[in-house]
């Protein structure tokens, strides 16, 4: 079960940290690379905001982006803003989606998010967290996935592995975590490969954050994971 009270909280503890770091930065450094191949920091924080207005139109029962081309552009449009602006969006649509959240509604209904995906209304807060976790990590500014809260380096191991779970182009695998924890991905045919490392590390391998280097597979190469 997911419980979509707690979510919203940790997206709004989740939030604040993002904001906090983020406001450290000056107009220059809102300008400067990513660590996202070919966004700014700029394009991260205009992403983190547009995805709040899209998970509230999801909630709605709207399309989550008008089109794929209109979410690329409205990122586009609005990455060069100067960093007080940026703060100011990420901080009011954050609110706007709190208030969805908030609002009265069946959390066990099922939403559609784009290229075809559906999901139970109750887990878009923890989709939304996984967007403030994994993006403030991504902004380089000093939060590694080290310093993920340790219940959600592991949902979102459990996430990605359910995402990748069946995948064709993915043989079977066999994750475990150095605390004992494991989760199958993949094909369900065949013996499958072991992969073993840290949470952040399998977490970053699996969300496409880490080279998957500091692995171990026992001697077996390391899958090539799809694009998300």
């Amino acid at each position: 079960m997911n419980d979509h009270v707690r979510d919203l909280a940790s997206v709004r503890e989740a939030t604040d940290r993002l904001l906090t770091a983020a406001g450290k930065l000056d107009n220059a450094g809102v300008t400067q690379p990513s660590r996202l191949p070919g966004w700014s920091r700029g394009h991260v924080l205009a992403h983190v905001a547009r995805n709040a207005d899209a998970l509230i139109n999801v909630l709605a029962g709207r399309p989550m982006y008008a089109s794929a081309e209109t979410r690329d552009a409205d990122i586009e449009r609005d990455a060069p803003r100067p960093l007080p602006v940026q703060l100011q969006d990420v901080r009011d649509s954050a609110a706007l989606f709190q208030e969805a959240g908030a609002a009265p509604a069946d959390w066990t209904r099922t939403v559609a998010l784009r290229n075809g995906v559906t999901d139970d209304a109750s887990r878009i807060p923890f989709r939304r967290l996984i967007e403030i976790e994994l993006h403030h990590v991504d902004l380089g500014v000093g939060y590694e996935l080290e310093d993920l809260p340790e219940d959600f380096t592991g949902r979102e191991i459990a996430f990605l592995a359910a995402r990748f779970a069946g995948h064709p182009d993915v043989p079977a695998v066999l994750l475990t975590a150095t605390d004992g924890r494991q989760w199958h991905t993949g094909r369900t045919q065949g013996d499958p490969v072991p992969v073993t490392g840290a949470a952040p590390d399998l977490l970053g391998w699996l969300a496409g954050r880490r080279d998957g280097a500091s692995l171990d597979t026992s001697g077996a190469l390391l899958p090539t994971l799809p694009p998300l």
